[in-house]
């Protein structure tokens, strides 16, 4: 690696870089050629970072040993950096027509879609939150959806350049495509009276989670096989979307069993 840089150009405010931490995120982008640089952090065990040094170097990435202050600086205190930050050009929307080609392959693959969030912030949570808890995508509608721009990728944490967000044209024909293939359709409804183990599916998988204000659009709430509601015994009678799609993503992942195996994965390697 090269020589310590005390003052690393601060990357990260660049509009045009994003900074993906930790290994397996940063080994993802690394196949994605789309890396500028990548940072190590001083005292950053060395066994741990090899390959992804290795890969970085194969690829004509520069890699920079970094002081921990200015490496510390480039992210911020809640990140799991594990001594490795990758910087990589901002990841774009895919088109509707690549989703066949992004399922395919997956065993039982769970797919959020967000119908009408509009807050860049929510939006960038929910990527974060289904990225964590592997979904193989998210969907949003062409319009009514927030922008994936700056504020969502910093909200995010990385997870915007991680896992893919299809942009499609009528939200509702995609759904009926996705049932056609098998695909079981949850929608999040507040007043629904379905329990989250009835909505739960050991098959291929779709959860969409409405609006900020109105939730599922009509059109959206029709094409749903079932609706469901978080059960909430305190007082507060409703979540803020990003919050609510965590609970329910962990908690239908976590009834197909896909947490158990990460973790299993987790432990052998």
């Amino acid at each position: 690696m090269s020589q310590h840089r005390r003052k690393p150009s601060k990357k990260q405010d660049n509009p045009g870089q994003v900074a993906v931490s930790g290994m397996h995120p940063v080994r993802v982008v690394l196949k994605q050629d789309r890396v500028s640089e990548v940072w190590i952090r001083d005292g950053a065990n060395e066994h741990r970072v090899k390959d992804v040094v290795m890969t970085a170097k194969s690829q004509g990435v520069r890699v920079v040993e970094v002081a921990s202050r200015d490496f510390d600086e480039a992210l911020s205190s809640e990140t799991n950096h594990q001594g490795v930050i990758a910087f990589t050009k901002p990841r774009d929307m895919e088109p509707e027509n690549a989703l066949p080609i992004l399922l395919d392959g997956l065993d039982n693959p769970l797919i959020l879609v967000l119908d009408g969030v509009t807050d860049p912030h929510n939006f960038g949570a929910c990527l974060r939150s289904a990225e964590a808890f592997g979904a193989a995508c998210v969907v949003v509608p062409k319009d009514h959806s927030a922008p994936l721009n700056q504020v969502a990728r910093k909200t995010s944490s990385g997870a915007s350049e991680l896992i893919p967000v299809v942009k499609v044209t009528n939200l509702a024909r995609c759904l009926r495509t996705l049932q056609n293939e098998g695909f079981w359709v949850v929608g999040a409804a507040g007043e629904s009276t379905v329990g989250l183990d009835a909505a739960a599916h050991q098959g291929p998988m779709v959860l969409v989670m409405g609006s900020e204000g109105g939730g599922l659009r009509r059109l959206t709430r029709e094409v749903c096989d079932a609706l469901v509601a978080i059960p909430m015994p305190g007082h507060i009678e409703s979540l803020n979307v990003s919050v609510a799609t965590g609970v329910l993503l962990y908690d239908f992942q976590h009834r197909r069993g896909v947490l158990e195996a990460s973790r299993a994965y987790e432990e052998r390697v």
